[in-house]
Protein backbone atom coordinates (compact mmCIF):
# COMPACT_ATOMS: atom_id res chain seq x y z
CA UNK A 1 0.00 0.00 0.00
CA UNK A 2 1.34 3.60 -1.28
CA UNK A 3 0.21 6.70 1.59
CA UNK A 4 0.55 9.89 -0.26
CA UNK A 5 0.44 13.48 0.31
CA UNK A 6 -1.28 15.21 -2.73
CA UNK A 7 -0.28 19.40 -3.03
CA UNK A 8 -3.54 20.92 -4.91
CA UNK A 9 -6.34 18.39 -4.46
CA UNK A 10 -8.95 20.57 -3.20
CA UNK A 11 -12.15 19.21 -4.85
CA UNK A 12 -13.97 16.02 -6.33
CA UNK A 13 -12.63 16.90 -9.64
CA UNK A 14 -9.33 16.99 -8.24
CA UNK A 15 -10.09 13.17 -6.50
CA UNK A 16 -10.98 11.83 -9.62
CA UNK A 17 -7.98 13.38 -11.48
CA UNK A 18 -5.21 11.59 -9.35
CA UNK A 19 -7.76 8.26 -9.41
CA UNK A 20 -7.45 8.32 -13.03
CA UNK A 21 -3.93 8.83 -12.83
CA UNK A 22 -3.43 6.13 -10.41
CA UNK A 23 -5.98 3.64 -12.46
CA UNK A 24 -3.64 4.32 -16.08
CA UNK A 25 -0.88 2.48 -13.66
CA UNK A 26 -2.64 0.08 -12.15
CA UNK A 27 -6.27 -0.35 -13.33
CA UNK A 28 -7.29 -2.75 -10.08
CA UNK A 29 -5.87 -0.56 -7.49
CA UNK A 30 -8.44 0.54 -4.36
CA UNK A 31 -7.69 4.20 -3.55
CA UNK A 32 -9.20 5.79 -0.75
CA UNK A 33 -8.51 9.90 -0.26
CA UNK A 34 -8.94 12.38 2.22
CA UNK A 35 -9.19 15.69 0.04
CA UNK A 36 -9.62 17.43 3.78
CA UNK A 37 -5.65 16.24 4.51
CA UNK A 38 -3.96 15.95 1.26
CA UNK A 39 -3.78 12.43 1.48
CA UNK A 40 -4.53 8.89 -0.76
CA UNK A 41 -3.87 5.45 0.09
CA UNK A 42 -3.44 2.91 -2.74
CA UNK A 43 -4.09 -0.53 -2.50
CA UNK A 44 -1.42 -1.41 -5.63
CA UNK A 45 1.89 -3.68 -6.63
CA UNK A 46 2.76 -0.87 -8.57
CA UNK A 47 6.43 0.74 -7.90
CA UNK A 48 6.07 4.06 -6.02
CA UNK A 49 7.91 5.90 -8.47
CA UNK A 50 5.17 4.52 -11.41
CA UNK A 51 2.35 5.99 -9.31
CA UNK A 52 4.15 9.31 -8.64
CA UNK A 53 5.27 10.14 -11.77
CA UNK A 54 1.31 8.95 -13.14
CA UNK A 55 0.05 11.56 -10.34
CA UNK A 56 2.73 14.18 -11.70
CA UNK A 57 2.17 14.35 -14.90
CA UNK A 58 -1.72 14.87 -14.16
CA UNK A 59 -0.77 18.39 -12.64
CA UNK A 60 -0.24 17.75 -9.00
CA UNK A 61 3.14 16.89 -6.73
CA UNK A 62 2.76 13.75 -4.67
CA UNK A 63 5.20 12.76 -2.24
CA UNK A 64 5.49 9.50 -0.12
CA UNK A 65 4.61 9.60 3.42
Amino acid sequence: MLRLNIEGMHCGGCAGSVTRAIQTVDPRAQIRIDRAAGTVEADTDIDSPLVLTAIKDAGYSATLF
